[in-house]
Protein backbone atom coordinates (compact mmCIF):
# COMPACT_ATOMS: atom_id res chain seq x y z
CA UNK A 1 0.00 0.00 0.00
CA UNK A 2 0.70 3.55 -0.34
CA UNK A 3 1.94 3.88 3.52
CA UNK A 4 2.52 2.19 6.74
CA UNK A 5 1.78 5.03 9.22
CA UNK A 6 0.11 4.50 12.77
CA UNK A 7 -3.51 5.58 12.67
CA UNK A 8 -4.25 8.36 14.88
CA UNK A 9 -5.14 8.29 18.47
CA UNK A 10 -8.20 10.21 18.19
CA UNK A 11 -10.14 11.49 16.14
CA UNK A 12 -9.99 15.18 14.84
CA UNK A 13 -12.57 17.54 13.57
CA UNK A 14 -12.42 16.52 9.97
CA UNK A 15 -11.08 12.55 10.51
CA UNK A 16 -13.89 10.08 11.32
CA UNK A 17 -12.96 7.03 12.77
CA UNK A 18 -15.11 3.82 12.74
CA UNK A 19 -14.56 0.93 14.44
CA UNK A 20 -14.91 -2.82 12.62
CA UNK A 21 -14.67 -5.99 14.11
CA UNK A 22 -12.61 -7.46 11.17
CA UNK A 23 -10.24 -6.84 8.19
CA UNK A 24 -11.47 -7.11 4.68
CA UNK A 25 -9.83 -9.90 2.23
CA UNK A 26 -10.68 -7.62 -0.90
CA UNK A 27 -12.36 -4.59 -2.67
CA UNK A 28 -13.55 -5.21 -5.96
CA UNK A 29 -16.90 -3.78 -7.19
CA UNK A 30 -16.96 -6.34 -9.53
CA UNK A 31 -16.75 -8.81 -6.60
CA UNK A 32 -17.57 -7.89 -3.28
CA UNK A 33 -21.06 -9.28 -1.68
CA UNK A 34 -21.32 -7.91 1.84
CA UNK A 35 -21.51 -4.72 3.99
CA UNK A 36 -18.29 -4.60 5.61
CA UNK A 37 -16.56 -4.39 2.17
CA UNK A 38 -19.13 -2.22 0.49
CA UNK A 39 -19.00 0.56 3.39
CA UNK A 40 -15.19 1.24 1.84
CA UNK A 41 -16.50 1.05 -2.27
CA UNK A 42 -19.78 3.07 -1.46
CA UNK A 43 -18.28 6.22 -1.28
CA UNK A 44 -14.92 5.49 -3.51
CA UNK A 45 -16.89 4.91 -6.61
CA UNK A 46 -19.94 6.43 -8.16
CA UNK A 47 -23.12 4.99 -10.06
CA UNK A 48 -25.64 5.93 -12.83
CA UNK A 49 -28.70 6.18 -10.57
CA UNK A 50 -28.61 6.52 -6.48
CA UNK A 51 -31.43 5.60 -3.53
CA UNK A 52 -32.69 8.91 -2.26
CA UNK A 53 -31.09 9.82 1.07
CA UNK A 54 -32.76 7.90 3.09
CA UNK A 55 -35.72 6.11 1.03
CA UNK A 56 -35.74 3.52 -1.65
CA UNK A 57 -36.80 5.78 -4.68
CA UNK A 58 -33.86 5.87 -7.88
CA UNK A 59 -32.81 9.51 -8.70
CA UNK A 60 -30.10 10.30 -11.05
CA UNK A 61 -26.54 9.96 -10.28
CA UNK A 62 -23.53 10.03 -13.13
CA UNK A 63 -26.75 10.00 -15.37
CA UNK A 64 -28.65 12.92 -16.06
CA UNK A 65 -31.76 10.93 -17.12
CA UNK A 66 -32.69 7.52 -18.97
CA UNK A 67 -35.24 6.15 -21.21
CA UNK A 68 -36.39 2.42 -21.20
CA UNK A 69 -37.78 1.12 -24.83
CA UNK A 70 -41.35 -0.04 -25.72
CA UNK A 71 -40.82 -3.43 -24.87
CA UNK A 72 -38.83 -2.65 -21.92
CA UNK A 73 -35.41 -4.30 -22.46
CA UNK A 74 -33.43 -1.81 -23.84
CA UNK A 75 -32.38 1.08 -21.13
CA UNK A 76 -30.52 4.50 -22.45
CA UNK A 77 -28.70 6.78 -19.69
CA UNK A 78 -27.23 9.89 -20.87
CA UNK A 79 -24.13 11.18 -18.42
CA UNK A 80 -23.73 14.45 -16.47
CA UNK A 81 -20.45 16.03 -17.73
CA UNK A 82 -17.63 16.98 -15.21
CA UNK A 83 -17.51 13.51 -13.49
CA UNK A 84 -13.84 12.25 -12.96
CA UNK A 85 -12.17 9.50 -11.87
CA UNK A 86 -9.31 10.32 -8.88
CA UNK A 87 -6.57 10.28 -11.77
CA UNK A 88 -8.59 13.33 -13.44
CA UNK A 89 -10.10 11.35 -16.21
CA UNK A 90 -13.19 11.50 -17.36
CA UNK A 91 -16.01 9.24 -16.44
CA UNK A 92 -17.35 8.28 -19.84
CA UNK A 93 -19.81 5.68 -21.53
CA UNK A 94 -16.49 3.59 -22.09
CA UNK A 95 -16.00 3.43 -18.70
CA UNK A 96 -19.75 2.18 -17.70
CA UNK A 97 -19.30 -0.15 -20.36
CA UNK A 98 -15.98 -1.35 -19.15
CA UNK A 99 -17.51 -2.12 -15.93
CA UNK A 100 -20.40 -3.94 -16.81
CA UNK A 101 -18.69 -6.10 -19.39
CA UNK A 102 -15.93 -6.59 -16.50
CA UNK A 103 -18.68 -7.40 -14.06
CA UNK A 104 -20.40 -9.88 -16.24
CA UNK A 105 -17.50 -11.83 -17.36
CA UNK A 106 -15.69 -11.91 -13.54
CA UNK A 107 -19.30 -13.57 -12.54
CA UNK A 108 -18.25 -13.40 -9.45
CA UNK A 109 -21.58 -12.67 -7.32
CA UNK A 110 -22.78 -8.96 -8.33
CA UNK A 111 -23.34 -10.20 -12.08
CA UNK A 112 -26.26 -11.95 -10.99
CA UNK A 113 -28.49 -9.01 -10.23
CA UNK A 114 -27.88 -8.18 -13.63
CA UNK A 115 -28.63 -11.84 -15.26
CA UNK A 116 -30.94 -10.40 -18.18
CA UNK A 117 -28.38 -8.29 -19.36
CA UNK A 118 -26.95 -9.31 -22.68
CA UNK A 119 -25.14 -6.53 -24.05
CA UNK A 120 -23.81 -2.94 -22.62
CA UNK A 121 -23.31 -0.43 -26.20
CA UNK A 122 -21.52 3.02 -25.78
CA UNK A 123 -23.28 4.92 -28.34
CA UNK A 124 -21.13 8.26 -28.17
CA UNK A 125 -19.43 9.67 -24.90
CA UNK A 126 -21.91 10.44 -22.84
CA UNK A 127 -24.88 8.15 -23.98
CA UNK A 128 -24.59 4.33 -22.53
CA UNK A 129 -27.62 1.46 -23.70
CA UNK A 130 -28.19 -1.85 -21.81
CA UNK A 131 -29.92 -4.56 -23.68
CA UNK A 132 -31.71 -7.19 -22.12
CA UNK A 133 -32.92 -10.10 -23.11
CA UNK A 134 -36.09 -10.05 -20.87
CA UNK A 135 -38.09 -7.56 -18.88
CA UNK A 136 -36.18 -6.93 -15.57
CA UNK A 137 -38.33 -4.64 -13.06
CA UNK A 138 -35.35 -4.75 -10.68
CA UNK A 139 -32.61 -3.27 -13.36
CA UNK A 140 -32.75 0.04 -12.23
CA UNK A 141 -33.06 -0.36 -8.35
CA UNK A 142 -30.02 -3.22 -9.22
CA UNK A 143 -27.80 0.09 -10.99
CA UNK A 144 -28.35 2.18 -7.46
CA UNK A 145 -26.77 -0.09 -5.24
CA UNK A 146 -23.55 -1.44 -3.99
CA UNK A 147 -23.15 -3.53 -7.40
CA UNK A 148 -23.04 -0.84 -9.99
CA UNK A 149 -20.14 1.21 -9.11
CA UNK A 150 -18.46 2.54 -12.21
CA UNK A 151 -14.83 1.73 -12.41
CA UNK A 152 -11.61 3.40 -14.59
CA UNK A 153 -10.76 1.55 -17.30
CA UNK A 154 -6.56 2.28 -16.13
CA UNK A 155 -7.21 -0.31 -14.04
CA UNK A 156 -6.95 -2.89 -16.50
CA UNK A 157 -3.31 -1.79 -17.42
CA UNK A 158 -2.41 -1.83 -13.34
CA UNK A 159 -3.39 -5.75 -13.16
CA UNK A 160 -7.01 -5.52 -13.45
CA UNK A 161 -8.72 -7.89 -10.61
CA UNK A 162 -5.74 -8.56 -8.91
CA UNK A 163 -5.02 -3.95 -8.15
CA UNK A 164 -8.43 -3.24 -7.16
CA UNK A 165 -8.50 -6.07 -4.70
CA UNK A 166 -6.41 -3.89 -2.91
CA UNK A 167 -6.52 -0.31 -4.41
CA UNK A 168 -9.91 1.98 -5.56
CA UNK A 169 -10.36 3.54 -9.16
CA UNK A 170 -13.70 5.49 -9.40
CA UNK A 171 -15.20 8.71 -9.11
CA UNK A 172 -16.49 9.20 -5.89
CA UNK A 173 -16.13 11.44 -2.79
CA UNK A 174 -13.04 9.45 -1.13
CA UNK A 175 -10.41 7.06 -2.90
CA UNK A 176 -8.11 4.49 -0.40
CA UNK A 177 -5.27 5.77 0.37
CA UNK A 178 -3.86 3.55 3.15
CA UNK A 179 -4.38 -0.24 3.93
CA UNK A 180 -2.80 -1.94 6.71
CA UNK A 181 -3.65 -5.20 7.63
CA UNK A 182 -5.36 -5.98 10.64
CA UNK A 183 -4.95 -2.44 11.92
CA UNK A 184 -7.15 0.18 9.67
CA UNK A 185 -8.27 1.42 6.49
CA UNK A 186 -7.88 4.73 5.10
CA UNK A 187 -9.68 6.44 2.96
CA UNK A 188 -8.86 10.20 1.56
CA UNK A 189 -10.45 12.89 -0.94
CA UNK A 190 -10.35 12.25 -4.27
CA UNK A 191 -9.15 15.44 -5.59
CA UNK A 192 -10.90 15.07 -8.89
CA UNK A 193 -14.68 15.06 -7.39
CA UNK A 194 -16.81 16.96 -8.88
CA UNK A 195 -19.62 17.13 -5.67
CA UNK A 196 -19.43 19.08 -2.59
CA UNK A 197 -16.01 18.90 -0.93
CA UNK A 198 -17.02 16.82 2.51
CA UNK A 199 -16.52 17.81 5.45
CA UNK A 200 -14.83 14.73 6.02
CA UNK A 201 -11.76 14.48 4.54
CA UNK A 202 -10.12 11.53 6.25
CA UNK A 203 -12.27 7.93 7.19
CA UNK A 204 -10.54 5.43 8.66
CA UNK A 205 -11.71 1.90 9.30
CA UNK A 206 -9.90 0.59 12.45
CA UNK A 207 -10.14 -3.00 13.10
CA UNK A 208 -10.93 -3.76 16.83
CA UNK A 209 -12.12 -7.15 17.06
CA UNK A 210 -13.02 -7.10 20.94
CA UNK A 211 -16.30 -5.97 21.53
CA UNK A 212 -15.74 -4.17 24.97
CA UNK A 213 -12.57 -2.74 23.91
CA UNK A 214 -15.09 -0.72 20.95
CA UNK A 215 -17.21 0.45 23.56
CA UNK A 216 -14.20 1.45 25.86
CA UNK A 217 -12.58 3.38 22.91
CA UNK A 218 -16.06 4.67 21.53
CA UNK A 219 -16.44 6.32 25.59
CA UNK A 220 -13.31 7.47 25.11
CA UNK A 221 -13.55 9.34 21.50
CA UNK A 222 -10.90 7.72 20.07
CA UNK A 223 -13.27 6.04 17.82
CA UNK A 224 -16.17 7.73 16.44
CA UNK A 225 -18.90 5.27 15.66
CA UNK A 226 -18.54 1.51 17.16
CA UNK A 227 -19.94 -1.41 14.68
CA UNK A 228 -19.19 -4.18 16.94
CA UNK A 229 -20.98 -4.03 20.18
CA UNK A 230 -23.54 -6.67 20.93
CA UNK A 231 -26.84 -5.67 20.63
CA UNK A 232 -28.07 -6.39 24.33
CA UNK A 233 -25.65 -3.18 25.44
CA UNK A 234 -27.15 -0.98 23.33
CA UNK A 235 -29.64 0.38 25.54
CA UNK A 236 -26.72 0.78 28.30
CA UNK A 237 -24.48 2.94 25.78
CA UNK A 238 -27.49 4.99 24.12
CA UNK A 239 -27.73 6.39 28.10
CA UNK A 240 -23.79 7.27 28.19
CA UNK A 241 -23.34 10.43 28.04
CA UNK A 242 -22.01 11.69 24.84
CA UNK A 243 -23.06 8.80 23.06
CA UNK A 244 -26.20 7.97 20.71
CA UNK A 245 -27.86 4.99 19.15
CA UNK A 246 -29.18 4.83 15.40
CA UNK A 247 -32.18 3.02 15.73
CA UNK A 248 -33.77 2.69 12.48
CA UNK A 249 -36.08 -0.01 10.65
CA UNK A 250 -34.18 -2.19 8.76
CA UNK A 251 -35.18 -4.53 5.78
CA UNK A 252 -33.41 -7.61 7.07
CA UNK A 253 -35.29 -10.29 8.61
CA UNK A 254 -34.77 -13.61 10.28
CA UNK A 255 -36.81 -16.56 9.61
CA UNK A 256 -37.37 -20.20 9.65
CA UNK A 257 -36.81 -22.34 6.84
CA UNK A 258 -39.19 -25.69 6.77
CA UNK A 259 -38.08 -27.90 4.89
CA UNK A 260 -41.15 -28.21 2.61
CA UNK A 261 -40.94 -30.68 -0.35
CA UNK A 262 -37.49 -32.60 0.30
CA UNK A 263 -37.13 -33.57 3.90
CA UNK A 264 -39.29 -35.47 6.38
CA UNK A 265 -42.87 -36.29 4.62
CA UNK A 266 -44.92 -35.05 7.76
CA UNK A 267 -43.19 -31.51 6.57
CA UNK A 268 -45.26 -31.39 3.35
CA UNK A 269 -48.32 -31.16 5.48
CA UNK A 270 -49.81 -27.67 5.64
CA UNK A 271 -51.24 -28.17 8.33
CA UNK A 272 -47.99 -29.27 10.60
CA UNK A 273 -46.24 -26.15 8.88
CA UNK A 274 -49.05 -23.78 10.50
CA UNK A 275 -48.27 -25.92 13.47
CA UNK A 276 -44.55 -24.71 13.78
CA UNK A 277 -45.90 -21.33 13.08
CA UNK A 278 -47.88 -21.13 15.70
CA UNK A 279 -45.33 -22.62 17.79
CA UNK A 280 -42.73 -19.75 17.95
CA UNK A 281 -43.54 -17.24 21.10
CA UNK A 282 -42.44 -13.76 18.51
CA UNK A 283 -42.33 -11.30 21.24
CA UNK A 284 -40.18 -13.32 23.55
CA UNK A 285 -38.07 -14.45 20.67
CA UNK A 286 -37.26 -10.57 19.97
CA UNK A 287 -36.24 -9.64 23.21
CA UNK A 288 -34.38 -12.89 23.48
CA UNK A 289 -32.59 -12.87 19.99
CA UNK A 290 -32.52 -8.74 19.07
CA UNK A 291 -32.83 -7.23 22.66
CA UNK A 292 -36.13 -6.21 21.94
CA UNK A 293 -34.99 -3.88 18.71
CA UNK A 294 -37.47 -5.32 15.82
CA UNK A 295 -40.56 -6.17 15.01
CA UNK A 296 -42.45 -9.60 14.31
CA UNK A 297 -42.60 -9.58 10.04
CA UNK A 298 -46.17 -9.72 8.65
CA UNK A 299 -45.82 -12.63 6.08
CA UNK A 300 -42.33 -12.85 4.13
CA UNK A 301 -42.39 -9.12 2.57
CA UNK A 302 -40.63 -6.65 5.25
CA UNK A 303 -42.50 -3.65 6.15
CA UNK A 304 -40.97 -0.89 4.46
CA UNK A 305 -40.73 -2.26 1.23
CA UNK A 306 -43.46 -1.31 -1.46
CA UNK A 307 -46.00 -4.08 -2.24
CA UNK A 308 -46.41 -5.43 1.00
CA UNK A 309 -49.91 -6.27 2.27
CA UNK A 310 -50.00 -4.56 5.70
CA UNK A 311 -53.37 -6.43 6.38
CA UNK A 312 -51.96 -9.61 5.39
CA UNK A 313 -52.20 -12.20 8.28
CA UNK A 314 -49.78 -12.76 11.17
CA UNK A 315 -49.48 -15.89 13.10
CA UNK A 316 -48.90 -15.42 17.10
CA UNK A 317 -47.95 -17.46 19.52
CA UNK A 318 -50.45 -20.35 20.55
CA UNK A 319 -49.76 -23.39 21.53
CA UNK A 320 -53.09 -25.16 22.08
CA UNK A 321 -53.70 -24.29 18.80
CA UNK A 322 -50.34 -25.64 17.61
CA UNK A 323 -51.39 -29.13 19.11
CA UNK A 324 -55.06 -29.00 17.69
CA UNK A 325 -53.59 -29.00 14.13
CA UNK A 326 -51.23 -31.64 14.58
CA UNK A 327 -54.30 -33.86 15.53
CA UNK A 328 -55.80 -32.92 12.78
CA UNK A 329 -53.07 -33.91 10.83
CA UNK A 330 -52.66 -37.31 12.44
CA UNK A 331 -49.02 -36.49 13.80
CA UNK A 332 -47.99 -37.86 17.02
CA UNK A 333 -44.79 -36.69 18.46
CA UNK A 334 -42.97 -34.69 16.00
CA UNK A 335 -39.95 -34.76 16.56
CA UNK A 336 -37.85 -32.00 14.06
CA UNK A 337 -33.88 -30.98 14.04
CA UNK A 338 -32.83 -27.30 13.78
CA UNK A 339 -29.82 -26.85 12.10
CA UNK A 340 -27.79 -23.82 12.94
CA UNK A 341 -24.07 -22.21 13.00
CA UNK A 342 -22.76 -19.96 14.99
CA UNK A 343 -22.03 -17.15 11.72
CA UNK A 344 -24.59 -14.99 13.39
CA UNK A 345 -24.44 -13.74 16.99
CA UNK A 346 -27.60 -14.03 18.06
CA UNK A 347 -29.18 -17.57 16.19
CA UNK A 348 -27.73 -19.61 19.61
CA UNK A 349 -30.11 -17.65 21.53
CA UNK A 350 -32.58 -17.91 18.97
CA UNK A 351 -32.65 -21.31 18.52
CA UNK A 352 -33.14 -22.52 22.37
CA UNK A 353 -36.03 -19.94 22.65
CA UNK A 354 -37.69 -21.36 19.75
CA UNK A 355 -36.73 -25.08 21.08
CA UNK A 356 -38.56 -24.25 23.96
CA UNK A 357 -41.31 -22.26 23.08
CA UNK A 358 -42.04 -25.08 20.60
CA UNK A 359 -42.03 -27.57 23.54
CA UNK A 360 -44.73 -26.12 25.15
CA UNK A 361 -46.56 -26.85 21.73
CA UNK A 362 -45.55 -30.35 21.58
CA UNK A 363 -43.26 -30.46 19.20
CA UNK A 364 -39.63 -31.71 19.71
CA UNK A 365 -37.12 -29.79 18.20
CA UNK A 366 -33.55 -31.14 18.18
CA UNK A 367 -30.73 -28.32 18.23
CA UNK A 368 -27.58 -29.13 15.67
CA UNK A 369 -25.04 -26.64 15.78
CA UNK A 370 -23.30 -26.65 12.43
CA UNK A 371 -19.98 -24.94 10.82
CA UNK A 372 -21.69 -22.42 8.62
CA UNK A 373 -19.82 -23.91 5.70
CA UNK A 374 -21.75 -27.26 5.86
CA UNK A 375 -24.50 -26.09 6.65
CA UNK A 376 -25.29 -24.18 4.01
CA UNK A 377 -24.54 -26.98 2.13
CA UNK A 378 -27.07 -28.91 3.72
CA UNK A 379 -29.91 -25.98 2.92
CA UNK A 380 -28.93 -25.83 -0.43
CA UNK A 381 -29.20 -29.70 -0.99
CA UNK A 382 -32.76 -29.89 0.97
CA UNK A 383 -30.99 -31.97 3.54
CA UNK A 384 -32.83 -31.07 6.59
CA UNK A 385 -35.95 -30.16 8.46
CA UNK A 386 -35.53 -26.74 10.07
CA UNK A 387 -32.88 -24.16 9.73
CA UNK A 388 -32.34 -20.43 10.79
CA UNK A 389 -31.61 -18.08 8.36
CA UNK A 390 -31.05 -14.17 7.71
CA UNK A 391 -31.99 -12.13 4.42
CA UNK A 392 -32.02 -8.55 3.72
CA UNK A 393 -32.82 -7.40 -0.43
CA UNK A 394 -30.30 -6.66 -2.97
CA UNK A 395 -32.42 -3.79 -4.29
CA UNK A 396 -36.04 -1.87 -3.90
CA UNK A 397 -38.21 -4.52 -5.32
CA UNK A 398 -40.38 -7.12 -3.67
CA UNK A 399 -38.88 -10.25 -5.96
CA UNK A 400 -36.42 -10.34 -3.23
CA UNK A 401 -38.79 -11.60 -1.06
CA UNK A 402 -41.09 -13.23 -3.31
CA UNK A 403 -39.82 -14.53 -6.65
CA UNK A 404 -36.65 -15.60 -5.04
CA UNK A 405 -38.36 -17.47 -2.37
CA UNK A 406 -40.99 -19.02 -3.52
CA UNK A 407 -40.59 -19.89 -6.85
CA UNK A 408 -39.72 -23.44 -7.42
CA UNK A 409 -36.97 -23.15 -9.86
CA UNK A 410 -34.97 -20.51 -7.44
CA UNK A 411 -34.45 -24.26 -5.32
CA UNK A 412 -31.68 -24.29 -2.77
CA UNK A 413 -29.10 -21.57 -3.09
CA UNK A 414 -30.58 -19.38 -5.45
CA UNK A 415 -33.11 -18.23 -2.58
CA UNK A 416 -36.12 -20.86 -1.88
CA UNK A 417 -34.47 -22.76 0.89
CA UNK A 418 -37.69 -24.04 2.06
CA UNK A 419 -38.10 -25.48 -1.13
CA UNK A 420 -41.78 -24.74 -1.37
CA UNK A 421 -43.73 -26.03 -4.54
CA UNK A 422 -47.08 -24.38 -5.74
CA UNK A 423 -47.91 -24.48 -9.45
CA UNK A 424 -50.17 -21.38 -9.54
CA UNK A 425 -47.96 -19.12 -6.99
CA UNK A 426 -45.12 -19.92 -9.30
CA UNK A 427 -47.49 -18.60 -12.47
CA UNK A 428 -48.30 -15.73 -10.27
CA UNK A 429 -44.94 -15.00 -9.59
CA UNK A 430 -43.43 -15.11 -12.96
CA UNK A 431 -46.18 -12.73 -14.49
CA UNK A 432 -44.62 -10.16 -11.83
CA UNK A 433 -41.93 -10.54 -13.65
CA UNK A 434 -43.40 -9.73 -17.11
CA UNK A 435 -44.12 -5.85 -16.71
CA UNK A 436 -42.68 -3.03 -14.65
CA UNK A 437 -46.34 -1.56 -13.90
CA UNK A 438 -45.71 -1.19 -10.24
CA UNK A 439 -49.75 -1.16 -9.63
CA UNK A 440 -49.91 -4.70 -11.61
CA UNK A 441 -47.11 -5.90 -9.43
CA UNK A 442 -47.95 -5.01 -6.49
CA UNK A 443 -51.50 -6.85 -7.20
CA UNK A 444 -49.76 -9.89 -8.29
CA UNK A 445 -47.55 -10.27 -4.34
CA UNK A 446 -50.69 -9.37 -2.43
CA UNK A 447 -51.89 -12.85 -4.03
CA UNK A 448 -48.76 -14.20 -3.27
CA UNK A 449 -48.67 -13.43 0.17
CA UNK A 450 -52.11 -14.55 0.80
CA UNK A 451 -51.04 -18.10 -0.38
CA UNK A 452 -47.59 -18.40 1.17
CA UNK A 453 -49.08 -16.94 4.40
CA UNK A 454 -51.89 -19.59 4.72
CA UNK A 455 -49.33 -22.02 3.84
CA UNK A 456 -46.90 -21.65 6.01
CA UNK A 457 -43.72 -21.75 3.67
CA UNK A 458 -41.72 -20.57 5.88
CA UNK A 459 -41.54 -19.58 9.91
CA UNK A 460 -41.82 -15.66 9.43
CA UNK A 461 -40.22 -14.58 12.66
CA UNK A 462 -39.08 -10.90 13.16
CA UNK A 463 -37.53 -7.53 10.96
CA UNK A 464 -34.16 -6.35 12.59
CA UNK A 465 -33.66 -2.99 13.82
CA UNK A 466 -30.61 -1.17 12.39
CA UNK A 467 -28.41 -0.40 15.13
CA UNK A 468 -25.39 2.47 14.97
CA UNK A 469 -23.75 3.04 18.39
CA UNK A 470 -21.75 6.78 17.71
CA UNK A 471 -20.67 10.03 19.58
CA UNK A 472 -23.43 12.43 19.71
CA UNK A 473 -20.75 14.89 17.92
CA UNK A 474 -20.88 12.77 14.40
CA UNK A 475 -23.92 14.98 12.41
CA UNK A 476 -25.27 14.19 8.96
CA UNK A 477 -25.44 9.78 9.07
CA UNK A 478 -28.36 9.07 6.96
CA UNK A 479 -29.36 5.73 7.19
CA UNK A 480 -31.05 3.98 3.76
CA UNK A 481 -32.70 0.50 4.39
CA UNK A 482 -31.22 -0.30 0.75
CA UNK A 483 -27.69 -0.21 1.63
CA UNK A 484 -27.24 -0.72 5.37
CA UNK A 485 -23.98 -0.06 5.74
CA UNK A 486 -22.54 3.65 6.36
CA UNK A 487 -22.46 5.32 2.57
CA UNK A 488 -22.84 8.98 3.18
CA UNK A 489 -19.68 10.11 4.44
CA UNK A 490 -19.16 12.63 2.02
CA UNK A 491 -21.99 14.96 3.69
CA UNK A 492 -21.39 13.96 7.57
CA UNK A 493 -19.74 16.14 9.62
CA UNK A 494 -18.11 16.35 13.42
CA UNK A 495 -19.35 19.05 16.03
Amino acid sequence: MLMYAAAPAHATSDTLIVGMSADLDYLDPAKTMDNAQWKITYPCYERLVEYNGAKTDVVPGLATKWKVSADQKTYTFTLASGHKFADGTEVTAAAVKYSFDRMMKLAAGPDASFDQLTATNVLNATTVEFVLKAISPQFVYALAGNYGGIVNPAAEAKGGETYLASHTMGSGAYQLTEWVKGQYIKLGLNPSYKGTTPSIKTAIFKIVGDASAQRLQLEKGDIDIAEGIPTDQLAAVGATSGLTVVNKPSLTVDYMYINNSKGKEVLKSVAVRQALSYAVDYTGLIKVAAAGFGTQMRGPIATGMWGQDKYAFQYKYDPAKAKRLLVLAGVKNLTLDLIYSARKPWWAAEAQYIQASAAKAGIKINLKLTDYAQARQLMFAGNFDLALGVWSPDYADPLMFTNLWFDSANFGASGNRSFYNNPAVDSLLRSALATTNQATRTAIYKKVQDTVIKEAAYVYMYQKNYLLPMRSSVTGFVFNPMLEQIYNISTMSKA
